[in-house]
């Protein structure tokens, strides 16, 4: 069975490789074919009957040239990864969003299913209040055990991917250059600090320079993989506000900083508000809210699934099954941080670690924040 996925996705390498050849018309040459090998092998007569005359000769002629075997023993060596929608291990969140990549390349790890993820986004020349903004929502989330999710560019992306990386928490960037190319490149230090801390993610074959039109349509990847957006500073005509257009038609919550009326920076952000975009009021407010939206899903789908309510001793159980039975036997009615159960814990774990699995056990109605960061037992489990 491995042997003939890996067989599939040496040709599936090839058919995402192919220039000028885009989301779309791969649906039409799948769906014409069946598989990524049929199109390797399919005869110019039968590929012109779905391709434009233009595209059948850019696909002729990266055929020309391409060595399946070759090419993906080059990939595995370069320390790419490559996972197409066809395979369990495609990112869930994507699935779904319209114009799904049939193919991503990945360096280090994709985003876990099991926790939520947030984008930050916003101004790559952005104001002090912006970097301060950045900075601090990054330490929160990443000590949550919340997946930060943003394009490593200069400015908020990479200022909130730094630091949630410095929280002990995982960040992930989504590049519009393939991703063994560090764009920009003044940000290597968290390029390389991601591939060890989360994940470089590109729907760009390896080797593909970051060119201007490569940005709109990895943006909706960036929204795609995220629960949640923060813009946090962007001005009335940015490529940011490009990324909130996509979020809202793959329905995730927009959120928007406030600024002063005379800021620049500051105006994408009020005019998101004015036209209906959640206000951020603080990290500890939003990480709050998202948390209990995400609740309020989980029990909707609990009910739909299994005609069952929240909390209810099916869920606990499959909770503790997933290996948070240790933390929550630390909660009481006693608030606790992640560091203090960190502290008491037999099997050590880090604080992020532990963030994380109050977050589950949150979501589970089992614990329960009474503060930032602080919890207490709601219920005990079977």
């Amino acid at each position: 069975m491995k042997d003939k996925i890996t067989q599939n996705k040496k040709y599936a390498l090839f058919l995402c490789s192919i220039p000028g050849i885009g989301v779309r018309t791969r649906e039409r040459l799948l769906k014409h074919f069946g598989d990524a090998k049929g199109i390797y092998e399919g005869s110019a007569d039968e590929l012109g009957r779905v391709l434009s005359d233009e595209r059948l000769k850019k696909l002729l002629e990266a055929r020309r040239v391409w060595k399946p075997d070759e090419k993906y023993d080059e990939l595995i060596r370069k320390g790419i990864n490559f996972v197409t929608i066809e395979e369990e291990n495609y990112p869930e969140r994507l699935r779904n969003i319209a114009d799904a990549p049939y193919g991503v390349f990945y360096i280090g790890r994709l985003p876990k299913e099991d926790r939520l993820s947030v984008a930050v986004i916003g101004a790559r020349d952005c104001s002090e209040y912006g970097r301060y903004v950045a900075a601090e929502l990054g330490r929160r989330l990443g000590s949550a055990g919340i997946q930060v999710i943003s394009g490593m560019a200069r400015g908020i992306d990479g200022i909130s991917q730094i630091e949630a990386l410095n929280a002990g928490g995982s960040s992930y960037a989504v590049l519009g250059s393939g991703a063994d190319v560090c764009y920009p490149a003044q940000n290597r230090h968290i390029y390389d600090r991601l591939m060890e801390g989360g994940g470089i993610i590109s729907t760009y074959p390896p080797g593909t320079a970051a060119m201007p039109g490569n940005f709109p349509p990895r943006n909706r990847i960036v929204s795609g993989l995220s629960e949640a957006i923060v813009v946090i500073e962007a001005r009335i005509k940015s490529g940011t506000l490009i990324t909130v257009d996509m979020a809202l038609e793959q329905g995730r919550d927009v959120y928007a900083v406030p600024g002063r009326v005379t800021d620049r920076l500051s105006d994408g952000c009020n005019s998101l508000i004015r036209q209906g975009a959640e206000v951020f009021i603080s990290p500890e407010k939003f990480i709050d809210e998202i948390l209990e939206r995400h609740h309020m899903k989980a029990c909707n789908a609990d009910r739909k699934a299994a005609d069952a309510g929240c909390g209810s001793e099916k869920s606990s159980g499959l909770t503790m099954q997933n290996g948070l039975a240790e933390v929550a036997g630390e909660l009481d009615f006693t608030p606790r941080d992640a560091d203090e159960i960190c502290s008491r814990l037999k099997n050590k774990k880090t604080v992020a670690e532990v963030s994380a699995a109050l977050m589950q056990l949150t979501l589970m109605d089992i614990a329960q924040q009474i503060s930032p960061g602080h919890f207490v037992l709601r219920k005990i489990c079977n």
